[in-house]
């Protein structure tokens, strides 16, 4: 059996949708005795060559990502004990997504993406690396330890939305569910691969040989884009900073675009503070050591739930209601959170963050699929760029508020609050389009159906 494929990279019709070319493509899989897979599942956007190249390389180099951040938020607590470190490490992983993510936007939707990309890569890449020099002592200074990880954090602020930019593109816009889907499930495999390779290299030999794999790691990615051939970003026509603010005159301007995003800035910052507060959970709640391989595997474990909430979305529930899926899974997050928040007995505990890693990524892979589909290629970038600092940038400032509750008052009132939001976004929620378009170009008044 064979499937359809992207046109070749430099080739006429690379990276292009037009409706000509799926009727193109139908018609060439009947002729020559071909089966076609069902639009919009992940079986569809992988067999894809180009997006399946790109999709490796950023999937071994996350592995080494995730490798660096479980085993930093570990080294933080080893450290100090404290949870207001603990919320600056991520703080500076993650903050710089909500100052500098509408740059890279712009970035996307401006200049060669494949080269931002390249640069960006070795940035991460050379700070990670001294990172490495930095933790060699037992007891690194922690101030240039919190430095070197924000500059890591701004280069990957950058990155982020040219990366987000870049995957919607590289299939046709019928297979662009599946696409979203495969994405979420690299992303979150990588959580479950990295800490499962991160902790117990911590525990044997240290943080630095962690950092220095991350370092390697981002080799996979490099070489993936040296590779392909990316298209040429589409000028929306707008110039200086109004190339900045154009993302919120999307969101201002398309009911479902600002709802989407308001929804996953108030989901990240009230209801995940309980992820950059992880390493204390496990040790006031479970009596898991922060530095051991069996955190590890928790944080693996909700990783391993996460890939199977993104893959749902592209596979069994590739044809249900995005919208619909966003609403029942924040009602299923906010009572799974609490129960495993407010929970004492190791062994039920990771089972619980198991159906919770599920549940939680399913609601962000449905909420990304409806505003992707929402939005015209002309301003993807620069609307990616506000989803990632909603959803990257406010995790840490709500962790760093979420352990000055627990200081205060303790763990159960901080997943206490969790919860609550969680149930309020269900019920607020309404993201069916109000009119039949969904999509939306920046200065034009007309709209055309969703595909």
């Amino acid at each position: 059996m064979t499937t359809t494929s992207d046109p070749e990279p430099g080739t006429p019709g690379f990276g292009v949708r037009p409706e000509d070319a799926v009727a193109e493509d139908v018609e060439d899989a009947f002729l020559d005795g071909d089966r076609a897979f069902e639009a919009g599942t992940a079986r569809a956007a992988f067999s894809h060559r180009t997006f399946r190249t790109v999709y490796l390389g950023a999937f071994a180099s996350n592995i080494g990502t995730w490798m660096q951040n479980v085993v930093l938020g570990a080294l933080a607590w080893h450290l100090t004990k404290s949870h207001l470190y603990l919320g600056l490490i991520a703080a500076a992983q993650l903050g710089p997504l909500l100052l500098f993510s509408v740059f890279g936007g712009m970035i996307a939707d401006q200049y060669d993406r494949k080269k931002s990309l390249l640069l960006l890569c070795l940035q991460q890449a050379v700070f990670s690396v001294l990172l490495a020099v930095v933790t060699v002592p037992k007891a690194p200074n922690e101030t240039l330890l919190l430095v070197i990880v924000l500059i890591i954090g701004i280069g990957n602020a950058l990155y982020a939305p040219i990366f987000s930019a870049v995957v919607p593109i590289l299939v046709p816009r019928r297979d662009l569910p599946g696409a979203i889907s495969l994405n979420s499930v690299q992303m979150n495999a990588s959580r479950v691969i990295g800490p499962l390779i991160g902790a117990p290299i911590y525990a044997a030999f240290g943080p630095s040989w962690v950092f220095v794999l991350n370092a390697l790691s981002f080799g996979f990615v490099l070489l993936a884009l040296t590779r392909v051939t990316l298209p040429a970003p589409t000028p929306s026509g707008t110039q200086g900073w109004h190339r900045v603010v154009e993302g919120f005159r999307v969101a201002a301007r398309d009911r479902v675009v600002g709802q989407s995003l308001i929804v996953i800035a108030v989901f990240s910052f009230w209801c995940l503070p309980w992820i950059p507060q992880l390493a204390a959970i496990a040790d006031e709640n479970l009596g898991i050591d922060s530095d051991s391989g069996t955190f590890g595997l928790l944080y693996g474990c909700f990783g391993f739930g996460a890939v199977l909430g993104a893959l749902s979305i592209g596979t069994i529930f590739a044809g249900t209601s995005k919208p619909f899926l966003t609403r029942i899974g924040l009602v299923g997050f906010a009572g799974l959170v609490f129960v495993f928040g407010t929970m004492h007995v190791t062994t039920a505990a990771f089972a619980a963050i198991i159906v919770l890693g599920a549940v939680y990524f399913a609601v962000i892979t449905s909420l990304s699929t409806v505003l992707q589909q929402a939005l015209d290629d002309s301003v993807r970038g620069k609307v990616m760029a506000l989803w990632i600092m909603g959803f990257g940038g406010m995790v840490p400032f709500g962790g760093i508020v979420g352990g000055k509750v627990i200081e205060q008052w303790g763990i159960t009132p901080m997943i206490a609050i969790c919860s609550v939001v969680s149930l309020a976004l269900a019920w607020w929620a309404d993201l069916l389009p109000s009119r039949p378009s969904g999509v939306f170009a920046v200065g034009s008044t007309t709209t055309r159906p969703l595909p």
